[in-house]
């Protein structure tokens, strides 16, 4: 692993040899004014053809290498690679499969022959680094210069690195000469910055669209709970600050872990990270690494046997084969993974079959890459062989041997996606060159208006071509740069399928791409997806289950925003959506369901007609009315017997009117209010209780004035006691109620009113009284007149039988004045509708105990004692 430090210790080391041997040619006595000396060469794996032009190029061709020491010796020493990598010589291959396509393209780059160096970087940082410097430097060991300093560079661009770290450190060194580099498989997302890269480019997405990528698919399938795993070097430590920010900015998920993969075996450290796999609740597992980690990592995931994983693979490792065996599948079978475009490539099969090594050339520092791959593929070794080879049993290479008689994935172009990315960065290149050799003299981009040329080309002028290249492949797909010199966006979604018979399928379930018009666009067939569980469905992979609509999220301190608890909405609020952060109030006449999910219409209360209190009060007064009728008319039928004439039988006419009124009244009372039925109700129930309480009032007062007017001397006090008067008086107590009322209604009205203040779930319709003292005097004011009938009726109660009503109407006053004060503080301690129920009860309590006291002994005697009806009857009482 190469940390920054180190590349840029390695940098300066570098820099330190180009200056010594710069400076060694500038006082070698081989140097003149008119050539250089190349005063040492790097001795590398490589392929070379010749051309106009040439393109270089930087590959893994081997596994492994044993770096040479850095000596500034005359001659260094030669890098050791080995473990032949046959997928990485293809995309050799195919680079020069596309150098040689473009030379036979009448239409691209005429009259130019293309040719290319291509180098074994040994997956090393100071091959790749020693490479690239022999490109830009050229391996001719003496040049001469022409007086006028011109000349094309020994290559125009470079198609590489491989590897994000290799191409932060070579891509700072050609950045400083403008040399163009086009990455085909580099994807840290720090190579964006212009700044630090100028001459870079890429034909393969930046990890900050692959991490947008894998947050958009963990949106899909709503995983917001994933642990991640990165590789110990620029790849993914970049991947994991990606991962992290645009995780955060999208809402969508929370890292449960994120853990470091070593790149040895380090089995302590590994089960370490298993063991935090293991007991994390996340199901998804990102990798961000090499195949290598994963290699390592998968050691020690199946010894401790770690299954019901759902992983996701970075492009790194979704195509790895070496991890797609039947002993591993158990546990990554359904990997989704997102792999580089796959594209097709014409011809490319057939120029593979043409590959032939050169056994007529010294391959020291040629073509030997060829010869490598030959020997590997045929497992045989060329002449003159190491020895104790045709000892062991080893066969020579006779070079005539045929590929398609052997089993190698060299053949096999079904899934070309590397190799894609490096044929379309060739052909951005020559067609960079190509826009820049048509420009027209006096009409180019340049200072003057001048045009580059291929004997005076500067590489920074094909940088300014490749910036603006547009071209379309023959597999459909749009090659172009943006501004960050990153190309158009676009990765397939694999699924590693686990086939019935144990073997391995990787099947394309859909693709995600950016383009200029529709922004990013994520397409899976989940239909063709497998799923490595009992259930074929997607896991789940949450830190908390959403919190249905009826409640809201409460976060865990100190842990990740993904989890939280499900509170809950208290009384009156709701929330209508899942995970809603909040609970929102409903409005005043709106009250939260039982879930809590939405606001209903609060229930209204009131003393209805419907209900069974009401239906008994309206009975009762309905009964009550029917039962004033019954003695009115037993009264009007009756009204020339003794006992309906005796103390004047006009008042008690109406006394029986005005406790009908009282009953009637008490309907005012039930059902919904309305701005007349609470004007009406108390204005009513006054007058109707004071008309009622005045003729008795008044009867009283006649009985009191007949028994003195019996007495000697006491005619004198009936004159202020007639008809008329008695009339009068009962209109005057009348009357000063009825002004009551007016004056009430008139300065502060009684009303409807929704009060909510009662219950929290109810509207409890009510009549407000408006004034507290209106309605205080109103009853005040009846009060004050049966307190008074009371007395006179007490003070008149021994009076002799025969004059004498006295008894019946203190006991009925009595009845009267103690509903009435067991009125209010029932009254005041009732809500809503009972309140009213409560004054309804004491209008009927009140009026039955008047009907029945005071007509009820009258009755009994008209209708059941008939004999007793009699002036002598009742006189002949009074005499006992």
């Amino acid at each position: 692993m190469w940390t920054c430090l180190e590349i840029n210790f390695l940098l300066l080391m570098y820099f330190m040899l180009l200056y010594l041997y710069f400076s060694s040619a500038m006082s070698s006595p081989l140097y003149s004014s008119s050539s250089c000396q190349l005063q040492g060469q790097f001795h590398l794996n490589g392929m070379h053809k010749a051309g106009d032009v040439v393109l270089g190029g930087l590959f893994q061709i081997h596994f492994f290498s044993v770096f040479p020491d850095l000596s500034f010796t005359s001659e260094p020493q030669q890098p050791s690679c080995h473990g032949f990598d046959v997928l990485g010589f293809r995309q050799v291959q195919t680079m020069a499969f596309a150098i040689d396509e473009i030379n036979r393209n009448p239409n691209l780059l005429p009259n130019v022959t293309l040719g290319y160096s291509l180098y074994d970087n040994c997956v090393n940082l100071g091959i790749g680094f020693r490479a690239a410097l022999s490109l830009v430097s050229g391996q001719e060991e003496q040049f001469i210069l022409e007086e006028t300093c011109e000349g094309s560079p020994p290559v125009l661009g470079v198609v590489g690195d491989s590897s994000s770290t290799r191409s932060i450190a070579i891509s700072t060194v050609l950045g400083l000469y403008r040399v163009p580099m086009v990455s085909y498989f580099a994807t840290c997302s720090c190579l964006s910055d212009r700044q630090k890269f100028p001459s870079f480019f890429r034909t393969i997405p930046s990890d900050a669209f692959q991490v947008r990528a894998m947050i958009q698919i963990l949106n899909r399938f709503g995983w917001t709970w994933a642990g991640l795993l990165i590789s110990d070097d620029d790849y993914g430590h970049h991947a994991a600050r990606s991962f992290q920010s645009d995780l955060a900015q999208s809402g969508g998920g929370c890292l449960a872990y994120l853990e470091i993969l070593p790149w040895g075996y380090e089995q302590a450290e590994l089960k370490r990270i298993v063991d935090v796999m293991k007991k994390s609740t996340a199901r998804v597992v990102i990798v961000f690494a090499h195949e290598s980690h994963m290699i390592n990592l998968m050691e020690e995931v199946v010894r401790q046997n770690v299954t019901g994983l759902q992983w996701m693979a970075s492009e790194a490792w979704t195509a790895a084969a070496v991890l797609q065996t039947p002993h591993l599948m158990p546990y990554l079978g359904g990997t989704l993974g997102i792999a580089i475009r796959r594209g097709e490539i014409p011809g490319l099969r057939e120029f593979l079959l043409q590959t032939r090594p050169d056994q007529h050339h010294d391959n020291r520092y040629g073509n030997s890459t060829v010869n490598q791959f030959w020997e590997y593929t045929f497992q045989c070794r060329f002449a003159p062989p190491p020895a104790g080879w045709l000892e062991a049993g080893g066969a020579l290479c006779t070079g005539q041997e045929d590929l398609e008689n052997v089993e190698t994935e060299f053949l096999d172009i079904s899934n070309l996606r590397p190799e894609y990315n490096v044929y379309k960065a060739v052909y951005a290149l020559a067609y960079a060159l190509d826009d820049m050799l048509q420009c027209e003299p006096g009409r180019g981009p340049f200072s003057g208006h001048s045009c580059g040329n291929l004997k005076g080309l500067e590489p920074w002028q094909l940088v300014y071509y490749l910036q603006k290249v547009n071209f379309t492949t023959q597999f459909g797909d749009q090659v172009s740069f943006d501004e960050n010199g990153d190309a158009l966006p676009i990765y397939d979604i694999m699924n590693w399928l686990w086939l019935p018979d144990g073997r391995t399928k990787l099947v394309n379930v859909g693709e995600i791409k950016r383009s200029a018009f529709k922004g990013e666009e994520l397409t899976i067939e989940e239909d063709k997806i497998f799923w490595n569980f009992k259930s074929k469905k997607p896991p789940k992979s949450v830190c908390s289950e959403n919190c249905p609509p009826g409640t809201r999220m409460a976060r865990r301190t100190g842990e990740p925003v993904c989890c939280f608890d499900c509170i809950p909405c208290s009384e009156g609020k709701i929330s209508n959506k899942t995970d809603s952060m909040e609970c929102t109030s409903c409005l005043e006449d709106y009250w939260s369901s039982p879930h809590r999910d939405r606001c209903v219409l609060k229930t209204t209360e009131f003393l209805s007609y419907h209900e069974p209190l009401g239906i008994c009060l309206t009975a009762t007064s309905l009964l009550g009315t029917f039962i004033c009728t019954i003695v009115l008319g037993i009264f009007i039928h009756h009204r020339s017997t003794p006992i309906v004439r005796a103390n004047n039988s006009e008042l008690s006419f109406q006394l029986l009117l005005s406790l009908k009124l009282c009953f009637l009244c008490s309907l005012l009372f039930i059902g919904r209010p309305s701005l007349w039925t609470c004007q009406l109700r108390h204005a009513v129930f006054g007058i109707s209780f004071v008309l009622c309480v005045s003729c008795i009032l008044v009867k009283t007062m006649v009985v009191l004035a007949v028994f003195k007017a019996s007495k000697p001397g006491g005619g004198a006090s009936l004159k202020w006691f007639g008809v008329l008067q008695q009339r009068g008086t009962v209109i005057v107590l009348t009357s000063i109620q009825a002004a009551v009322c007016a004056a009430w209604l008139v300065s502060a009205s009684p009303a409807p009113h929704k009060n909510t203040q009662y219950y929290n779930d109810k509207i409890v319709y009510e009549c407000v009284v408006g004034s507290t003292v209106g309605f205080a005097v109103l009853l005040g004011y009846i009060g004050l007149l049966a307190i008074l009938s009371f007395l006179i009726a007490f003070i008149s109660r021994n009076l002799p039988d025969s004059f004498n009503e006295a008894k019946v109407i203190t006991f009925s006053m009595l009845i009267f004045c103690a509903v009435w004060v067991a009125f209010v503080p029932a009254y005041i301690s009732s809500p809503g509708k009972y309140a009213d129920a409560v004054e309804v009860f004491a209008i009927l309590a009140s009026s039955f105990g008047l009907l029945l006291a005071l007509f009820g002994p009258k009755c009994y005697i008209i209708l059941l004692k008939p004999e007793q009806n009699t002036k002598k009857a009742i006189m002949g009482r009074g005499t006992e």
